[in-house]
C-alpha cells in the first residue's frame, strides 16, 4: 500500500526526490516572509553513497528520516548551513537540497545577512541561500506547510524549461543526473554543463 499523500505547493512530498526536486523549479519559498523563487535543486536518497542518509539514521541526521515536507538542516565545511526538504515515507531517507533561489521577498533583509548588494549572489549556493535566509539547525524538523515557512505553487502561467545533470560538489555518485535548475536562470549556483 503506497504511503499517504503529503502535498505542498502542489507537489506531493512523499513521492522520489528527484520527481520532487524538478518539482521544486519555479516554486517560491519564503522563511519568515524572506526568499524567492527555487531555481536549483538536486536530489538525494538512502541508496545514494553521497545522501546523508546511506549509512542509515543517526541523531544529526534523523530529520531526513521523515515524515515528508519537513526540513533538514546540515552544516557544510563547519561554515555554511544548508537547507532540504524531506522526500518519502518517515523512514525512508530521502531529501531534496535546495541549492539556489532568485530572490524576490526581503531583500534588504538578505542584503544585510549576507553583506553584499549583488542581487544575483545573494541566494547563489546552497551556503549563501541559508545565510541569506537566516537558516540555522534549529529548523531542522519544522513542517512546510506552516510558519515560518511558506510554499507557493509555481505560476501555471509561467513556462519552467528545467535542466538536467550531475550533481556538483560531492565525491561519490557524481554523476547521478539529479541536479535540476530553471534553464536561463542567472540565480544558478554554478551553470549547467553543456553535454557533448
Amino acid at each position: 500500500m503506497p504511503p499517504p499523500s503529503v502535498v505542498v505547493a502542489n507537489i506531493d512530498f512523499s513521492a522520489d526526490s528527484a520527481w520532487v526536486a524538478r518539482q521544486l523549479i519555479g516554486v517560491r519559498v519564503l522563511v519568515h516572509g524572506v526568499g524567492g523563487i527555487i531555481v536549483e535543486t538536486e536530489a538525494y536518497d538512502h541508496d545514494d553513497p553521497a545522501s546523508h542518509s546511506f549509512g542509515g539514521p543517526s541523531v544529526r541526521n534523523a530529520a531526513m528520516f521523515g515524515p515528508p515536507a519537513r526540513i533538514y538542516i546540515y552544516r557544510s565545511y563547519g561554515i555554511h548551513w544548508c537547507m532540504n526538504f524531506v522526500c518519502r515515507e518517515a523512514g525512508h531517507g530521502a531529501g531534496v537540497l535546495i541549492r539556489a533561489i532568485e530572490p524576490t521577498d526581503g531583500l534588504a533583509t538578505m542584503r544585510q545577512r549576507r553583506g553584499l548588494d549583488d542581487v544575483r549572489l545573494l541566494c547563489a549556493g546552497p551556503g549563501r541561500l541559508g545565510q541569506a535566509l537566516g537558516i540555522d539547525l534549529g529548523y531542522t524538523g519544522l513542517r512546510l506547510d506552516q510558519l515560518p515557512f511558506e510554499l507557493f505553487a509555481a505560476e501555471p502561467s509561467a513556462q519552467h524549461a528545467v535542466v538536467v545533470g550531475p550533481r556538483i560538489g560531492i565525491s561519490k555518485a557524481v554523476e547521478q543526473p539529479w541536479r535540476f535548475g530553471l534553464a536561463g536562470s542567472r540565480f544558478l549556483s554554478r551553470p549547467f554543463r553543456q553535454r557533448a
